[in-house]
């Protein structure tokens, strides 16, 4: 596997998201050159040293030759819209968009390209998912990277290194997430001193930001790497552990009122990711791997 030190150039698209302004953050710290790419109006969000283009990438119009200055050696495409809102139908209306996007990179000569995926492309699935777990996704959000997924692994790789990272269960920066965490520091702010939850039983792996971000950032630079890449901690956690932690961590005056919600019968009791291989890719580029 080859070595992700040495500078690079690298495009991030979704810059000023949830996961993005971290990731160009990480890839800054080790000293490559970033275009941050953002909507219209969101410059004010990403990291000053990073230069930022705001633009519309999927645009039907959008010609990636006439927004980048040189073509970069590494392409990252974060961007996803309404990636809290899993049966939006933007997320079928776009996916050409994305296709056409990601495809468009290849062609200018990119010779790595990383995509950002989901654990909602598997659908219910109980026990570790890895690279040969067979996806059934049942929300339009996972219809919708699935399909992704598999179109640009089908095409590009003769053009192109392709890595799809795919994610799981973030926390961090929870006031710009849309999680039971940033629910609970929502309430609080509300002044209530609990707040109704299911059983809490269900077993999640859960990731912290600033470590998803360096696995990406490590993951999209290393020669090598390519196909499926679980980002993800490996170690399930139940979701009531996890949150009843974040409330003491965070000194929380506010408790769980357990069993006030059911259970979703689609949740699976214990899901995570298989992170055998990038805790190797972190390993051998002397990177952290978990939370």
């Amino acid at each position: 596997m080859g070595s992700s030190q040495q500078a690079v150039s690298v495009v991030v698209t979704g810059a000023a998201g949830y996961i993005g302004r971290h990731v160009v953050s990480a890839l800054l710290d080790r000293g490559h050159a970033v275009v941050a790419v953002v909507r219209p109006g969101r410059s004010g969000e990403v990291d000053p040293r990073a230069r930022i283009v705001e633009a519309d990438i999927l645009a039907p119009d959008f010609d990636p030759v006439t927004v980048f200055e040189e073509v970069p050696d590494v392409f990252i495409h974060l961007a996803w819209q309404d990636g809290f809102s899993h049966n939006a139908p933007s997320h079928m209306l776009a996916l050409s968009s994305h296709y056409r996007l990601i495809t468009a990179m290849a062609d200018l000569g990119v010779q790595r390209i990383s995509v950002l995926g989901t654990m909602h492309e598997i659908g219910y699935w109980e026990g570790a998912i890895d690279a040969d777990t067979p996806p059934s996704p049942r929300s339009l959000y996972g219809i919708a990277k699935n399909a992704l997924r598999q179109a640009v692994l089908l095409s590009l790789p003769g053009q192109a290194e392709v890595a799809w990272l795919r994610c799981y269960y973030i926390y961090g920066d929870d006031r710009r997430n849309n999680s039971i965490f940033t629910r609970l520091l929502e309430a609080v702010d509300r002044g209530q001193d609990t707040l109704p939850f299911t059983s809490g039983l269900n077993k999640y792996d859960f990731i912290e930001v600033h470590a998803l971000a360096e696995q990406i950032a490590v993951a999209s630079l290393t020669s090598g790497v390519s196909g499926i890449v679980n980002c993800s901690s490996g170690n399930p956690v139940s979701l009531g552990d996890q949150v009843e932690a974040f409330i003491q961590e965070n000194r929380l005056p506010i408790s769980l009122e357990y069993g006030a919600f059911p259970d979703r019968p689609y949740d699976s009791p214990a899901v995570w990711g298989d992170a055998t291989r990038i805790r190797q890719i972190m390993t051998d580029a002397g990177g952290i791997s978990g939370r």
